[in-house]
């Protein structure tokens, strides 16, 4: 499962970008001290590696996270196919993890009711000053609800940026609007409550590497989180 990053595609073109002819491609990989996604904790210090192409407002991605620190740590792997113009943008995200329904942990079982895969689509849109995003679980191994039923587990998030003396900020908002096992919820409850600080840090007159912290908190868990991490990108 990824951070929003991917902003809900892991590649997300800005509308400059989407003017341009030209395939866009994305390489970079986030070293991170533990993994937080939507307010839930998925493993301890990881490497997640992007890749990614656009062009005329298409993107396809693949998204990882592997641990680094503990060998029981699930790993992942994401491929999210996403089409944005102008603040619009809309997507679906194939996840696959190491563990789950599949006891041998197999990428190409699809079985509907024995695979590790999960499907999810994305709807948001971008105002500038903030932007809105939902995501909805429509297939694969996704969570229960109270009856015992599919949850189609949704979770919808709201993120505010903003700079405070020369940093980068991102506010997050982020809640689960009915009950699912997928989340760990019995109804709707807020599960995320972030804020993040960028800061790139100058090597050479040519190449910087952004560094980040951020704080969560998830009110349902009753949980907190402090993560540091660093992107590498050419």
């Amino acid at each position: 499962m990824k951070k929003i990053v991917i902003f809900a595609m892991g590649l997300v073109l800005s509308s400059n970008t989407l003017a341009q002819e030209k395939i866009e491609t994305t390489i970079s990989g986030d070293f991170v001290s533990s993994y937080i996604w939507r307010g839930q904790d998925l493993g301890s210090t990881a490497v997640q590696p992007t890749l990614g192409v656009g062009y005329k407002g298409m993107s396809l991605t693949a998204w990882g996270s592997y641990g680094l620190a503990n060998p029981d740590d699930v790993k992942e792997f994401d491929l999210t196919f996403g089409y944005a113009v102008g603040g619009f943008n809309i997507g679906v995200t194939d996840y696959w993890f190491s563990a789950g329904l599949d006891p041998e942990g197999r990428y190409f079982k699809y079985d509907a009711h024995g695979t590790n895969h999960l499907f999810e689509a994305n709807i948001g849109y971008d105002f500038g000053f903030a932007s809105l995003q939902w995501f909805t679980n429509f297939a694969g191994n996704d969570g229960v609800n109270k009856d015992g039923k599919r949850a189609y587990s949704s979770y919808f998030e709201a993120n505010v940026p903003f700079s405070l003396v020369g940093v980068d900020w991102t506010a997050t908002a982020g809640a689960v609007p009915f009950a699912t096992d997928f989340y760990g919820t019995t109804g709707f409850a807020v599960t995320n409550l972030s804020l993040r600080a960028t800061k790139e840090i100058k090597v050479t007159d040519t190449f910087s590497i952004p560094i980040f912290g951020q704080v969560t908190g998830n009110p349902c868990a009753q949980k907190a989180y402090l993560v540091l991490g660093f992107t590498l990108q050419p």
